[in-house]
């Protein structure tokens, strides 16, 4: 016997119990193996060159001392940060009024610490704000991103396809030929909607449209237009909105005075609908008997407005973490590229329609 081996089995646990103080190290594993420390790391961080007697001996050690790797220090050992940005152009105000993002985080979250990731939140709208996020994500800092609230953004675009970062989407992203998202069905949504609106015996529908740079601006519009369409009807009363209530009560305003004949409204955010309801209880119209009123979220902000608000439910919480759970895919090889998965969406009846 050697005086390493020696050494080794001096300093092996005996009986099977774990060390007596504090969490075992891998070096406690190693001598508990009776392999070499470098060979230790190597099985722990799924390193190749290891022979299968060694392999077997470091795992039946891990499991009688009850060793856990380090996140950090098994990134590291990878070539791995354990970070991942969550890039959001939008500005502070809106991530802190619009419910939206506080679900995205939330399921987000829960994701990524199944898998011992951390989320790192990156805020951007424009100009020399976004090209600091390009810098951040160009700097190795986190291993892939989640992009949530997409603008058609000339620079961030450029950056995230040159950047070849592991990357997934919430909702579907505009000026990127390849990209894996997760996103709802906003086309059929809408068209839930609208269809919802007719049903009802509503024949003069307008719209307040999501902005015209992002995918569910676009999508949500398509499918109001699709429904109408089909019915026969004009679809010529159209206000595009910004997703907030302040945008949503202008619009509304614009679309009232250009179009005063109108008798049910499908709303492209359940806070642009909030603004909405306002200009229509300032001009004495009831709702819904002169005007029925169709959100898009329903995010627990839809129960509040007066009256309550029928939407369309969109599961925020579960898009966000299964966008978490492909970019995971991803960055282990997986899940192929690009991927894309569609919620259904499903409306919510309430007194506003």
């Amino acid at each position: 016997m050697t005086t390493q081996e020696v050494g080794d089995r001096a300093r092996r646990p005996s009986g099977g119990h774990r060390p007596r103080h504090g969490s075992p190290t891998i070096r406690q594993v190693a001598a508990a193996a009776g392999v070499s420390r470098a060979t230790a790391s190597r099985v722990i961080n799924g390193g190749e060159l290891v022979s299968d007697q060694a392999r077997a001996a470091v795992e039946a050690a891990i499991a009688q001392l009850g060793f856990r790797p380090n996140p950090m220090a098994r990134g590291l050992a990878r070539g791995r940060t354990g970070s991942i940005a969550l890039v959001v152009p939008e500005p502070n105000s809106r991530v802190l009024s619009d419910p939206f993002f506080a679900e995205t985080i939330v399921g987000l979250s829960a994701s990524l610490e199944a898998h011992e990731l951390q989320m790192v939140l990156l805020l951007a709208r424009a100009g020399g704000r976004t090209e600091r996020i390009v810098q951040f994500l160009a700097g190795g800092h986190v291993d892939g991103a989640i992009i949530a609230s997409h603008h058609r953004d000339q620079a961030l675009d450029e950056a995230v396809q040159e950047l070849e970062l592991p990357c997934v989407f919430i909702g579907r992203p505009l000026g990127i030929g390849r990209a894996s998202y997760v996103d709802m069905d906003n086309v059929l949504g809408a068209r839930v909607a609208t269809e919802h609106l007719l049903a009802s015996g509503r024949r003069r529908v307008g719209t307040v449209a999501g902005p015209g740079d992002m995918s569910a601006g676009i999508d949500r519009l398509r499918g109001w237009q699709e429904a109408l369409t089909a019915a026969g009807l004009p679809t010529d009363a159209v206000e595009t909105g910004d997703f907030t209530t302040e945008g949503g009560e202008a619009a509304a305003r614009r679309l009232l005075t250009a179009h005063p004949d109108i008798d049910g409204l499908f709303v492209a955010s359940d806070l642009m609908a909030a603004g909405a309801l306002a200009v229509l209880a300032k001009d004495g119209r009831r709702v819904p008997q002169d005007v029925a009123v169709v959100g898009f979220d329903d995010l627990g902000f839809a129960e509040t407005t007066d009256p309550p608000l029928t939407t369309v439910a969109q599961p925020v919480t579960q898009i966000a973490e299964r966008a978490g759970e492909m970019l995971q895919g991803i960055l282990s090889g997986l899940q192929p590229e690009p991927a894309s998965e569609l919620f259904p969406p499903r409306l919510v009846r309430r007194a506003s329609a």
